[in-house]
Order: C-alpha cells, then structure tokens, then sequence
C-alpha cells in the first residue's frame, strides 16, 4: 500500500468528519488516527507508520501506473501561514513525479511526504503568482543537490524561460563549486522550460495527457487550469480563478477536480485593518471562486470528487465544517476539504 502522510487535522474536523461520511473513509481514519496519536492503532489499521517527529522514508515505487494525488500544500495567498503550506501538488505514476505550481517550501513538503526529489520529471507553473511559483528554482536547485540527475521539463506562462535563466545566474556560484566540487552533472542543461500562452494540449508521455485551460485570475494573465489524463484516472487542477465557463468545459466528467475556495464573510475579517482593504478585498473577489460557486462548478462539470484547496483566507481559523456545508449544498458528489501531505 502506498505511504500516506498524515494531515495536520483540528477537533473540529473530527467531529465533522463523523457526521459527514462523504468526506471519505482513508481521510476520516487518518484523523481519527492522528487524533488519537497512537503508534499501535495506526499498524493495526494500516495506517502509515511515518509519525510526528519521526523521519520519513521514501515511499515504494508504484509500477503499475496507478496515480496518486498528493496535496503538497493548501494555503493560498504569498504569506508565510502556521498550519498550512504554500501551494503544490503532487501526481506521481509509477517512479515519475509531476508537480503542479512550487510555492514556499514545496521541497520539504515533497521530503515530508516520502516523495524522491530525484523521480522529479514535470513541473508546471498555473500563473506567475510569488505563492505560486516562490521556489520554482529552489525545487529543482534543491532536487539536484539530492540526487537529480535527469532533465525535467517545466512548463508555465511567461516569463518562465527567462525567470529560469535568472534563476541560474543568481545561483551560478554555488552551482559551480558543487559541479566541480562534488562531481554532480550540470545542471543548467537538466531544466528545460517551455512557455505556453494558449489553452490546448501541453504536453504527452508515456504516463500522462496534460491539457491547459485559460481562466480569469486578474491582473494575472494567462492563468491557466490543467487536467491530467492518467492510465488510471483523470485530475484536474484549478490554479487561481473566478467562476470560469472554460474550467467547467476542461473538467468535464473527471475523476477529480482540485479547486480553489475562497471565504468572503471570512475575508472581510482578516482585511479590516488592513491599509488597503478596499482594494483588497476588491481584489479577492474578482480574482477567485466564493464556496458556493465552486459547488456549482463541480456540479455542471459533472466530476465525481471535489477536492477543496487553496484556502483564503488561509490565516484564519475556519473549521472544515464551513467550507464543506457551503460546497456540498450544491454538489452531489465527494467532498473533500484538503489538508497538507493528503493523499487521494
């Protein structure tokens, strides 16, 4: 069975998943799990045996060409938050990783959740937001330092080719003292970025279909959204975007969608002393998808599970039951409220 990580998960969401058993049975017995804290319950259920505090281990290669989703991090927004990461995900396919958007800290939480930096094949970047694309260079600078040593590709909006070239100039000393130092492979001609402006096919191999999507995230353009037609299943990821026709025509019948949520009740809270509210809190209601809207979009997409993620506000403390109630009154399907190291 392959290595779960196990989610950071309050009482409240203990309590809701106990009354909503279409949160899903491997998320419910994760928190229940972890709520308990006990190593010996954990094995007895099979549950994984990474616990809090203890090193994890990279997981078994997977060579059958199942897929497994792993929310890398779930916050939204460029601040640094306490109980979630910066966003990224994770699809990985047999020994291949695909990485979808690199916010703050995505190498560490790849650690954390078992992953081989060096199985790094894809990275692809929704739009040029510091949340999401913040260690764009240090995931592959860093995966290198490990043990990567194959070319990734890496695909995005522009300036995607230039930011990888600046990239590497601002690292250019410690780069080369660590190829002639320690004898690892350059690693300028491993990174190959490719800039997409259009919706439509992206890219093909042997594991994955990838289709872009443009949706509107202003001031930010292109925005895109991707959906990734595995062997096993298809996934599709938002990126950052209001209520979007071409979201709903790209997730048409799909296993998974991934999709932003914002709070706005919760919104005005957290901008109230801010300098800039107004205009803020302007900005966040233009730019993203309010609770409700993305239960609507679940539904006339026709997709089977819903995951939530990239929550804003991500500072404030807002009790799973919130975001689920208010998507699940206009979804009929799964409802998943997403947490660090998930996986599905």
């Amino acid at each position: 069975m392959p290595r779960l990580s196990q989610p950071r998960v309050s009482a409240d969401h203990l309590d809701h998943t106990r009354n909503h058993p279409l949160i899903g049975v491997d998320h419910r017995r994760r928190a229940l799990l972890q709520g308990a804290g006990l190593a010996l319950a954990a094995l007895a259920l099979g549950a994984p045996r990474t616990l809090r505090g203890a090193m994890p281990t990279p997981a078994p290669v997977n060579h059958d060409k199942r897929s497994r989703l792993i929310l890398l991090g779930t916050a939204g927004g460029p601040t640094p938050k306490v109980d979630r990461s910066a966003p990224a995900n994770a699809i990985i396919i047999g020994d291949a990783i695909y990485v979808i958007d690199c916010g703050d800290g995505v190498a560490r939480q790849m650690v954390k959740a078992g992953l081989d930096l060096g199985h790094i094949r894809d990275v692809f970047i929704t739009h040029q937001h510091s949340d999401h694309n913040a260690d764009y260079g240090n995931l592959l600078l860093l995966a290198w330092a490990t043990d990567l040593h194959t070319r990734v590709n890496t695909w995005g909006p522009p300036p995607l080719k230039r930011m990888t070239e600046l990239f590497l100039e601002l690292n250019e000393y410690d780069i080369h003292i660590r190829e002639t130092d320690e004898g690892r492979p350059p690693l300028a001609p491993l990174i190959v970025p490719h800039e997409i402006t259009r919706a439509g096919l992206v890219m093909r191999d042997d594991n994955v279909k990838v289709t872009a999507a443009l949706v509107q995230h202003p001031p930010v353009t292109p925005a895109f959204a991707y959906r990734f037609d595995c062997p096993d299943r298809s996934i599709v990821f938002s990126g950052d975007t209001r209520p979007s026709d071409n979201l709903v025509e790209l997730a048409h019948g799909a296993d998974i969608l991934v999709h932003e949520v914002i709070d706005l009740k919760a919104i005005d809270a957290v901008v109230k002393d801010e300098a800039m509210a107004t205009r803020l809190r302007a900005h966040l209601e233009a730019a993203h998808t309010p609770m409700s809207e993305v239960g609507k979009i679940a539904a006339r997409a026709g997709v089977k599970t819903l995951v939530l993620n990239h929550f804003v506000p991500g500072t404030a403390h807002i009790p799973d039951a919130v975001w689920y109630d208010a998507v699940k009154a206009h979804f009929k399907g799964r409802v998943i409220v997403g947490h660090d190291l998930m996986e599905l």
